[in-house]
């Protein structure tokens, strides 16, 4: 009777007021935006009570104690290539100076950033005129920023939410998706927030919270909007514009756009898939989970570190970034700036990572790996059951591609079939021949061939 209770009972996702809204981050707030009682759906309301492993329980503080040794080492090797690059005339006999150089900048840049990076979108082309860009914060909480790309044109243009993946890495990932899209659209970014840096007084954020996040945040933008769900959150897009349609919430957007998310992760499963799936979710909790260190403002909460996040990704292709790191100091060495400098911007950006907390990502592995929810119609969100069949005003479409060795061909593709109160001509799928995972949402394909047909489809749903 819960799942039925949830299509009758408007308060439950109608618009908030803002003193509601802020009060997302306290420890007992859901009882305050939620104005039914917090049944036991995805997890029970409380901090997630993590067993950790005596493997991992310091493994948090030995990755910090390892680059506070190497802190020094790296300023030093810095300031050598720095001493050594106006000596390099670029003649031939200054080789041994610029291999010496490249060797000093190779461990200078050996270490993570804990930092989101800058966008760094100034301006944008808009029509014949380069029109300035200028990040403004639409709304936040202890977890997440709804940053809006704003800019000063004469004609209001398609709002559009970006869902930015929580796995490690920040939104700014996507700032080539954001590029793109910001000529025509009036853009919004879901900006996570590192774990480490949110007090645990701040309360849990597991994937309750996050749809609860997806919700306000196009609550915040108002009706019209579309939204965009690249790779992880496709789950929890497809899940909150769900419940908007189950209450008949205003601000349910006009179209939903799923890029290379696990819907489904029977289908065709990856390494990435098997592996969620070939353990029990007490051994994540045991071997992946640590405590942030005092140092930080997240002291004593539980997290999925991001150091560890990304040694399982470049785990999965170990000899392609290798054999990046050789090209980058061939580069280096041989005066190749102009392709040093791409490569180095690529892992800047690769190389910066955030921490996850710890009932967000075993929720995740359990949820949508494990459980396989959302397809077997499982999927609660506080204690109500998810149906996607209820949405029947939100366009989809749906986008794989053809290599993607992370999301694989079918998964994405299943919300079609989940979303059956969609008449047919709301709904799309496109497969994206010849690219990986990250070329669904970045790179030359995505602008020319892939960015077109979502265009389109918010053209048409606008």
């Amino acid at each position: 009777m819960a799942a039925y209770a949830l299509g009758r009972n408007k308060q439950l996702c109608r618009p908030r007021k803002r003193s509601e809204l802020d009060c997302i981050g306290q420890q007992d707030h859901w009882h305050t935006v939620c104005r039914t009682p917090t049944l036991t759906g995805l997890t029970a309301g409380l901090p997630i009570q993590t067993t950790i492993g005596p493997a991992t329980r310091l493994i948090y503080l030995a990755y910090q104690a390892h680059c506070d040794v190497m802190e020094p080492v790296q300023a030093m090797a810095a300031a050598w290539a720095a001493a050594l690059a106006p000596l390099d005339a670029g003649a031939a006999q200054n080789f041994t100076v610029r291999c010496c150089a490249a060797g000093c900048e190779m461990l200078a840049r050996a270490g993570l950033s804990h930092q989101r990076p800058a966008f760094g979108i100034g301006s944008i082309a808009v029509g014949d005129r380069e029109v300035p860009v200028r990040e403004r914060v639409a709304d936040a909480t202890p977890f997440g920023t709804l940053l809006h790309f704003k800019k000063d044109v004469a004609i209001e243009q398609p709002r559009v939410l970006v869902v930015a993946p929580l796995s490690g890495h920040f939104a700014t990932l996507l700032r080539g998706t954001v590029n793109t899209l910001l000529p025509e659209h009036d853009v919004y970014l879901t900006d996570w927030h590192n774990a480490r840096d949110v007090s645990l007084s701040r309360g849990r954020f597991g994937l309750d919270e996050y749809v609860d996040h997806i919700i306000r945040f196009l609550e915040a933008i108002g009706p019209g909007g579309h939204v965009v769900a690249v790779c992880q959150p496709c789950v929890t897009v497809l899940a909150a514009v769900a419940i908007m349609a189950q209450a008949e919430n205003p601000a349910q957007p006009q179209s939903m756009t799923l890029m290379a998310g696990p819907i489904d992760a029977r289908i065709n499963p990856t390494k990435v898939n098997e592996l969620a799936s070939s353990r029990p979710i007490d051994w994540f909790e045991r071997h992946l989970i640590a405590k942030v260190p005092a140092r930080y403002p997240g002291a004593g909460r539980a997290v999925y570190p991001g150091f560890m996040q990304l040694a399982a990704f470049m785990a999965m292709n170990p000899e392609r970034h290798v054999k990046a790191h050789f090209e980058l100091y061939s580069h280096l060495a041989g005066g190749e700036h102009d392709k040093a400098e791409a490569v180095k911007a690529f892992y800047d950006e690769y190389f910066a990572v955030l921490d996850l907390t710890a009932e967000f990502y075993l929720e995740t592995v359990q949820a949508v790996f494990q459980e396989h929810a959302l397809p077997l119609g499982k999927l609660a969100w506080r204690g109500h059951r998810i149906e996607p069949r209820a949405i029947r005003r939100s366009a989809l479409l749906t986008v794989e591609g053809e290599k993607d060795d992370i999301c694989s061909l079918g998964q994405t593709m299943a919300a079609l079939e989940l979303c059956s109160g969609l008449r047919a001509y709301k709904k799309r799928h496109h497969m994206q021949a010849g690219v990986g995972h990250y070329g669904v949402f970045s790179g030359r394909r995505w602008q020319n061939q892939i960015y077109p047909i979502l265009r389109n489809v918010i053209l048409a749903s606008s």
